[in-house]
């Protein structure tokens, strides 16, 4: 069995598109996946699998958002070992000038064109900055995430990719649960 993290977009955001924890790893059960667990209320959830392409997994799971909720969603789904390397290449992070609480991760559904990031790498974002490195873009907001130009929306216009961000905080919690056995950590 693999441990996968998926990363839902757009749930339980501002009112939105609501689903109880408790019945997504419900529906995660019921697709067949195990040791179902969710991190937060906006759609982490770690679980087994024996399932080897996360992009059939990403459909799978879509689908079963669709059909049960009747939300058309984007899944990304990440091994353990994936998140990991994204968590230690953010150059950020070496920065002990940077504070982490500014911190976040857009994750991308693939590799971006290269042409489209020298497009955009330049722009004027204030004191915001980010770096991408292949299916990752990693943000610095010290104004806050919620006041940057550099959101979902911007990267997936630009890139013509889906993203969804998670703050550094969560990244490195949903590494750890998936680093756990579920008798240790739940929420």
């Amino acid at each position: 069995m693999k441990r996968w993290i998926s990363i839902v977009r757009g749930i339980n955001v501002g009112g939105r598109n609501a689903i109880k924890m408790v019945d997504l790893r419900d529906m995660f059960v019921q697709l067949g996946f195990s040791d179902v667990r969710s991190y937060i209320q906006s759609g982490n959830v770690i679980f087994e699998s024996n399932l080897i392409d996360s992009k059939s997994i990403e459909k799978s799971i879509s689908e079963g958002i669709q059909k049960r909720f009747g939300l058309a969603v984007q899944i990304l789904v990440l091994e353990k070992e994936t998140l990991g390397k994204i968590l230690k290449n953010n150059p950020f992070s070496q920065d002990s000038f940077k504070d982490n609480a500014c911190m976040h991760i857009t994750f991308l559904s693939e590799n971006p064109d290269k042409s489209l990031i020298d497009k955009i790498i330049d722009g004027d974002y204030g004191s915001d900055e980010f770096y991408c490195k292949d299916k990752a873009i990693y943000l610095y907001c010290p104004n806050g995430y919620g006041n940057t130009k550099l959101n979902n929306s911007f990267f997936e216009n630009k890139l013509k990719l889906t993203a969804t961000t998670r703050n550094l905080k969560t990244a490195t919690e949903l590494w750890l649960m998936a680093d756990m056995p579920s008798s240790s950590h739940s929420l």
